[in-house]
């Protein structure tokens, strides 16, 4: 066994782990987690700018 035949295992190996992580992303049982988490920039509670802070005089 040589390096090449290594290289070869290691690319079968990574495109395995590469199907597992696109049948992971995919599944339903992860939909919502994935759902509920690219709605939180939505989520945020809003404060209003105060741009008339101490000290922070500009005229």
């Amino acid at each position: 066994m040589d390096i090449n035949d290594f290289r070869g295992w290691y690319t079968v190996v990574l495109f395995v782990v590469f199907i597992g992580i696109v049948l992971w992303a995919w599944s339903s049982k992860s939909k919502r987690r994935f759902h509920d988490a690219s709605q939180l920039p939505f989520n945020e509670v809003e404060h209003p700018l105060n741009d008339n802070k101490k000290g922070d005089h500009h005229e």
